[in-house]
């Protein structure tokens, strides 16, 4: 497996990623290496653009960090019906080292495909709303700190560079 998962402030994490127009062996090859890669940073959801790919595709799996017992993936989610409010702490395997508080939906509705290319229909809440906005935010070029208050990205930022420095001094 050659994939990582990149991180903030990779470009392609700032893009909008485009649709998948087919399912072939090598989406289905990059959606297994995502779910490697997501169990493997003990992650809950995985979006392609994670893992250099923009690609309309996202993998979620909420038996985690460490069982691995209901992978899902979805390929050009879309989310609709929005309802309520929940604030929730998040992080993000693309943002090593920082969690924070985000405001999102309580409920949705989604509509994907599978990885057969069958469609999806799926009402979601708590958790499992909460990531699917998440991973396809990333779709979107939308990390969780573009969330957050300025002072709090901000602070991120400094830490950002002061680790990013040392990195490069040892």
């Amino acid at each position: 497996m050659s994939r990582k998962i990149v991180t903030y402030p990779h470009p392609v994490l700032a893009g909008k990623a485009a649709p998948v127009m087919e399912i072939t062996d090598e989406i289905r090859e990059l959606a297994a290496e995502m779910a490697v890669l997501m169990y493997q940073d003990k992650g809950i959801g995985l979006a392609a653009p994670q893992v250099a790919e923009s690609i309309r595709l996202i993998t979620v799996d909420l038996s985690g960090p460490d069982k691995r017992e209901d992978l899902r993936v979805f390929i050009n989610p879309v989310i609709s019906n929005l309802e309520g409010e929940v604030v929730s702490e998040e992080g993000c395997l693309s943002v090593p080292g920082y969690r924070s508080n985000v405001t999102r939906a309580e409920r949705l509705h989604l509509s994907a495909l599978d990885l057969d290319g069958n469609p999806v229909e799926m009402d979601a809440d708590d958790l499992m709303s909460i990531c699917l906005q998440h991973e396809i935010d990333h779709l979107d070029g939308v990390l969780f700190i573009d969330k957050i208050s300025k002072l709090k990205r901000t602070l991120y930022e400094r830490k950002l560079k002061k680790w990013l420095k040392q990195k490069k001094e040892d």
